[in-house]
């Protein structure tokens, strides 16, 4: 796995991978990217953090040439992909939100056909489809037909069929979306393994547990516009206190806790099964729930996390 594509990208010194000015989608009357600036840098995994419909994917889609842009400025490797595409898609590894293997064909089938198109000799392909099937392990399955196979299963191999031309940049667009815990933790694995070899990932997530898992950088969408931009662990800093108590209350209880909490939480969200207290000291704050005597559902001290900077930012969650 140490393709030419991840050894360029580590060089010092290079600009931008991906730099993005204003950019802009429409369609019809609907802005699904409203006017966008960001960059990533080579060697880093760089994240799109936001719900369904804050224009993740069609950012994606400009980036990959599968969608023209509206208006404003984008460069890929230093490409203008209303005139370079082809020469943009060469050097690109893509991972749809939904898989498209060919299921009439074998694992090891599907890896060898996709190399054709980047005119990969037999050989070679041959070699690269045996290291990337062990990468993703899958090799003791590699004569086997798709359709069988577990959705944790599918999206690796969709994956190793994204590494086979050794791109400079992999796209990965919501890449553990429907997979149970345990395939959405390989998956993270085999990132996060692909990130210490120097491969540059893009990625876009609505589970803040992966953004922070997974990325050194991210921009968080909502509806067409980015409203931060930093590291998980800065962005949270800057935008959330460290803990979150968070209370599920019976009955006429929840004026009496907001009263009763005053000045041991900088900020109280009231959520329609929940309240939460952001404070310094979650423990602390327990405690005088507890000594007021107030019957309580529930009561959970949480670290905070990028949904709670999300939820301040746009005054909704991650699943709205």
């Amino acid at each position: 796995m140490d393709g030419r594509g991840y050894n360029r990208a580590m060089l010092a010194g290079d600009p931008p991978l991906i730099s993005a000015r204003g950019l802009l989608k429409r369609f019809k009357t609907f802005t699904a990217v409203d006017g966008i600036d960001f960059d990533v840098r080579p060697g880093e995994a760089f994240g799109f953090l936001g719900p369904n419909g804050a224009g993740k994917t069609s950012t994606m889609r400009m980036i990959a040439c599968a969608s023209p842009i509206t208006g404003g400025q984008l460069r890929v490797m230093g490409l203008d992909p209303l005139t370079a595409a082809s020469a943009i898609k060469a050097r690109l590894g893509v991972v749809p939100q939904r898989d498209n293997l060919d299921t009439e064909l074998t694992v090891r089938e599907n890896l060898l056909m996709y190399a054709r198109y980047f005119d990969i000799p037999g050989p070679v392909a041959r070699g690269r489809t045996d290291e990337l099937l062990a990468f993703v392990q899958l090799a003791e399955r590699a004569n086997d037909e798709v359709e069988p196979l577990s959705g944790g299963m599918k999206r690796r191999l969709t994956i190793a069929r994204a590494l086979i031309n050794e791109p400079d940049i992999i796209l990965l667009d919501e890449p553990t979306t429907g997979l149970d815990p345990q395939a959405r933790h390989l998956i993270w694995d085999r990132l996060y393994r692909l990130k210490q070899k120097g491969a540059t990932l893009l990625l876009t997530t609505h589970y803040m547990d992966e953004a922070e898992q997974l990325c050194d950088r991210l921009v968080i969408m909502d509806k067409g516009r980015i409203v931060a931009e930093g590291s998980p662990r800065d962005l949270i800093a800057r935008h959330s206190t460290r803990e979150v108590l968070e209370l599920r209350v019976r009955g006429d209880g929840r004026d009496g806790l907001r009263a009763a909490l005053e000045g041991l939480a900088e900020r109280v969200v009231e959520l329609p099964d929940r309240l939460q207290f952001y404070t310094t000291d979650g423990e602390r704050a327990l405690e005088k729930v507890h000594g007021l005597g107030v019957a309580l559902d529930s009561a959970l001290v949480r670290r905070a996390t990028l949904e709670d900077v999300f939820l301040r930012l746009t005054g909704h969650t991650l699943v709205d």
